[in-house]
């Protein structure tokens, strides 16, 4: 059985000038994060590396690259993102086809039409996903606030009823929801891991209970993730907290409004750390303005993030 535990970051996407995957630097950033002593998984094709960008054969020869630069290291876990199910199923066998671990399951941007109403449509969706795969599947937890949620009541029925299904991506990024979803699954006879994806909240959520953390911003902060998760494991909160008023102001800038430039912001981070060369995303995304690269620059510089 594939380990869903500790840290797992979600790479970022390095793109060419004319916007085609560069491929030498994605793999120099990928063996950057493996070569972190500490990081038990890597996420591809995901948010963190504009998967909604991506085309088929895109999302196919990046999780190659992946699983090449692993080598069977660490588990290597592939995003379903596709708003149809059957799409979706496909896409969950591919990413089995190919070699991967496990999956990160998307939720359905249909479910922004009121399934809390109908949770039985997410729980189908993931129903049939799973029957398309042999893989563990990781249900994706959207913020509280999102249409795309999914009520604590669909996510255990998700976990307890669907074999795949062994762990979460916890991103409701409200405490109390975080709470509320955490004892539901530890109640469960089955065990879910729940990985913490609450970056502007992650010591809080890392000290109420978590199986690990999985994050686009691990793409950037790493190192400092496996000390923050080791910290807490040891129940040393005197040294989490000294970690985490490292990661904390690079956590509020990268996440900062509007929430669409997060992984914008971070891969500038990287860019001005010398990790990667450029940071050219897809559009609809656009490039930060000087200003904010400033501004980006001074809190990674404070914060004496790792260089390239």
């Amino acid at each position: 059985m594939v380990s869903l535990r500790g840290v797992i970051p979600a790479h970022l996407l390095p793109f060419t000038a004319d916007l085609e995957i560069d491929e030498p630097q994605l793999r120099r950033h990928v063996r950057a994060l493996l070569d972190v002593d500490g990081v038990s998984g890597i996420t591809t094709n995901a948010h963190a590396s504009e998967v909604a960008t991506l085309t088929a054969d895109e999302q196919r020869r990046v999780l190659d690259i992946v699983l090449d630069e692993a080598a069977g290291t660490v588990p290597v876990i592939s995003g379903v993102y596709q708003d149809g199910s059957a799409k979706a199923a496909r896409i969950a066998a591919d990413a089995e086809a190919a070699g991967a671990d496990a999956l990160l399951v998307f939720p359905s941007v249909v479910f922004d039409g009121g399934s809390q109403l109908r949770p039985d449509m997410a729980f189908a969706h993931y129903a049939a996903i799973a029957d398309a795969t042999s893989l563990p599947m990781i249900a994706f937890i959207y913020p509280s606030t999102s249409g795309l949620r999914l009520g604590t009541d669909a996510v255990v029925r998700i976990c307890s009823e669907i074999d795949n299904v062994v762990a979460v991506k916890e991103w409701s990024n409200d405490i109390v929801a975080y709470e509320r979803n955490l004892r539901a699954l530890r109640s469960l006879a089955k065990p879910i891991s729940v990985l913490s994806s609450f970056s502007r909240s992650l010591l809080t959520s890392l000290v109420l209970g978590a199986d690990g953390v999985l994050s686009g911003h691990g793409s950037l902060v790493v190192d400092l993730h496996v000390a923050l998760w080791r910290a807490v494991e040891k129940q040393d909160l005197a040294e989490a907290r000294r970690i985490w008023e490292r990661i904390r102001p690079v956590a509020e800038v990268c996440y900062d409004d509007p929430f669409l430039d997060g992984h914008n912001r971070m891969k500038v981070a990287l860019a001005e750390l010398g990790r990667i060369d450029q940071a050219h995303v897809r559009p609809p995304l656009q490039p930060v303005g000087a200003a904010e690269r400033a501004r980006i620059r001074a809190v990674v510089e404070r914060a004496e993030l790792s260089r390239g």
